[in-house]
């Protein structure tokens, strides 16, 4: 039987998150005069196109940028101590399933780049049996490194929880998209019917987290990666500054649906200090802990460069599926993006360069996501395949 405080920790964990759904509504609502352009059209589209160039607030954007690059790069700068790197564990045969995956893969990534003449566009349905095959792949490597170890080993029912978080988490952002007026949208709403649709995007969500998850337990087995970001500076962050956080996230939420356009990032930083904050208010352990107890950055940066890793391939594949169809995609999961401001300097996907920082912040969102996920419902949130202090404090 759950105690009193468990229950209100968990209700003050549910009421954020009913704020941050309805906050952007009535903001959003109240900017249009109850008439939001494009809410509830799923998958999204474009319904108005986004403000052009901004040199100021690309040149403020392109700041932080910046300095989220030299943090990555030159951590000693920021006042982080180097730390000897722990020693690499035996290496293990690859599993079975990483050969099982490796194939699938493989034809799934050239089918959904080619359009083959046999009747049917197979293209239409890669989208799945591509990300899962390569989570696969990535979890066989992630067990010959750390010798013996992965999710799909040692965590498997993690990784299904995984799965149907990421798929109810996806939906959500897709939600908050309706209110930033569609960031990114699928001009190819048409190839199956809207019951095919969410039966199609439902499936493709699934694969979101664990593959995120996937990325940070590979970058770890790094040894020199892991221990580059364990000793910086440590930033407390005491209650009264948390409830701060925790307003300032709920005046952002609110704002990004009154202003889409001037804060369409909003969708990428408000959840951090609004669900974030109200995760530490509840007692709960974050990511953002241990920078203020041991300044240990590890966990925050490996997510988030992990993320921008995954976020790679996202494009990749996603960019590839028009490139090599003379601009004429019948992928229902392609997506393009509807950007103000900074929609410049495009290396070879539709995501502008500044977009791909994005990433970074989006794999803090998604792990603070799977926190609450976890203690509402009642499971281990503990992603680490080795359990330390961190993971005992979840």
């Amino acid at each position: 039987m759950q105690s009193r405080d468990t229950q209100r920790k968990r209700w003050f964990l549910a009421l954020t998150l009913v704020l941050l759904l309805l906050l952007p509504y009535i903001a959003s609502a109240i900017r249009w005069a109850g008439s939001i352009p494009g809410y509830g059209v799923f998958p999204a589209q474009l319904v108005q196109p986004p403000p052009g160039f901004n040199l100021r607030y690309f040149i403020f954007l392109a700041a932080v940028a910046a300095l989220i690059t030299l943090l990555l790069l030159v951590p000693r700068l920021f006042g982080f101590r180097k730390v000897p790197p722990q020693p690499r564990p035996t290496p293990a045969r690859l599993p079975r399933w990483f050969w099982i995956a490796l194939p699938i893969w493989l034809i799934s990534w050239f089918l959904t780049w080619a359009r083959l003449p046999v009747g049917v566009n197979l293209e239409q349905y890669t989208f799945v049996p591509l990300w899962w095959s390569f989570i696969l792949v990535l979890d066989g490597w992630v067990y010959r490194r750390t010798g013996g170890a992965s999710l799909v080993a040692t965590r498997p029912n993690t990784m299904k929880l995984l799965a149907a978080v990421s798929c109810i988490s996806w939906f959500m952002f897709e939600y908050l998209n309706f209110f930033v007026l569609e960031n990114w949208y699928y001009p190819n709403n048409e190839v199956f019917t809207n019951f095919g649709n969410m039966v199609l995007f439902a499936a493709s969500y699934t694969t979101v987290l664990p593959a995120i998850f996937e990325w940070y337990t590979l970058l770890r087995t790094v040894p020199k990666l892991d221990a580059r970001y364990r000793k910086g500076p440590k930033i407390a962050f005491p209650k009264p500054v948390v409830w701060v956080l925790f307003v300032l996230g709920a005046v952002m939420t609110f704002g990004m649906g009154y202003f889409p356009y001037l804060l369409f990032w909003g969708v990428w930083v408000a959840l951090i200090p609004l669900v974030g904050a109200a995760l530490a208010l509840a007692g709960f352990w974050t990511p953002l802990r241990d920078i203020a107890r041991r300044g240990d950055w590890s966990k925050v940066c490996l997510v988030g460069l992990g993320t921008l890793c995954n976020g790679f391939f996202w494009e990749l594949w996603n960019f590839g599926s028009e490139w090599f169809h003379d601009g004429a995609p019948v992928n229902p999961n392609y997506w393009k993006y509807s950007v103000p401001y900074v929609d410049v300097i495009h290396i070879f996907s539709e995501m502008p360069l500044l977009g791909y920082y994005g990433y970074i912040l989006f794999g803090v969102n998604c792990w603070i996501l799977w926190l609450i996920a976890a203690h509402l419902l009642g499971f281990s949130p503990t992603i680490d395949l080795v359990a330390d202090a961190d993971a005992i404090e979840q």
